[in-house]
């Protein structure tokens, strides 16, 4: 397979290695970037795989709460002058209010479901797009409920960048609930603990870490005995409970919400843009973008 100087550029943007090690792990497993990252770990050139995609469409996240019922949302926009537009955030809102109230199962349903105004979803971000001027996309949404004993944690991040919904059983504590996902939105956990991560992941990791040890030159007898010291590293990485809480260092996760006699049921973490492609376009041509219009 032809390695293209693209996909050495993504390799080295999801693994920090140069140039020329991206070329030969790429050639190496022929093109498959998933392997090509676990090779350069193995051979130590990587420390640890970015998982999440580059960031690049535009736009923002928002939550919503009403009572025991919260929605938190991601709306695209081409560029980040229109997604600071007052007009895209007030559809923003409009969308966040439709969903908390109907509840659709998902973006498609949405789209076809009809508001307050009397128009369908659909046609009111078209609406939206024809007076704006750009693409507009409702891209995400999850709806979560709690009961009376139970807190939403909502954050924002950079006005909406990042957005970040918890919920915590057994408190009514919304602050300390927003804690952990101002936590969260600054970590980037993908797990609530370890028993959620499942057996497939976690064997593929202990593998690529033997592989990485033996490569190191460390003797065969204390290899397995590295790796699972290494795994409970890997576990820290992905699962928030297990990690070091941004407002207490000497506390983890676990320790915080213990002390607020509360669970973490479940988060939902949205950064724009996140796995969409980037427009290759520089700063000062969306300038001119929107000069024109």
């Amino acid at each position: 397979m032809a390695i293209t100087a693209q996909m050495v550029k993504e390799l080295r943007e999801k693994t920090g290695a140069g140039m020329m090690d991206c070329k030969k792990a790429l050639t190496e497993t022929d093109g498959d970037m998933e392997n090509a990252i676990d090779y350069l770990r193995e051979k130590g050139i990587a420390k640890a795989a970015k998982k999440a995609d580059r960031i690049a469409a535009e736009g923002i996240t928002a939550i919503q709460t009403e009572g025991n019922n919260a929605v938190i949302l991601e709306v695209n926009s081409e560029t980040d002058f229109v997604a600071k537009n007052e007009g895209f955030q007030s559809l923003v809102k409009d969308l966040g209010a439709h969903l908390l109230a109907k509840k659709p199962a998902n973006v498609e349903e949405a789209l076809t479901q009809e508001m307050d105004n009397g128009s369908t979803v659909a046609d009111f971000i078209n609406a939206a797009i024809a007076k704006i001027g750009e693409k507009l996309s409702l891209r995400r949404f999850e709806v979560k409920t709690k009961t009376d004993n139970d807190a939403f944690g909502a954050y924002l991040h950079m006005g909406g960048r990042i957005g970040v919904l918890t919920v915590l059983e057994g408190t009514t504590d919304s602050e300390a609930a927003k804690d952990v996902s101002m936590h969260i939105a600054a970590l980037n956990p993908k797990y609530v603990s370890r028993d959620q991560v499942s057996q497939e992941e976690v064997e593929h990791e202990r593998e690529v870490l033997t592989q990485q040890a033996l490569n190191e030159g460390k003797p065969e007898n204390i290899v397995a005995k590295m790796v699972e010291g290494r795994l409970g590293k890997y576990f820290e990485d992905v699962c928030v409970l297990d990690q070091t809480f941004v407002k207490n260092p000497d506390q983890k996760v676990r320790q915080f919400v213990q002390s607020k006699g509360a669970t973490i049921r479940e988060f939902v973490r949205y950064e724009v843009g996140e796995g969409l492609e980037k427009r290759e376009e520089n700063f000062a041509e969306e300038v001119m973008n929107q000069i024109k219009k």
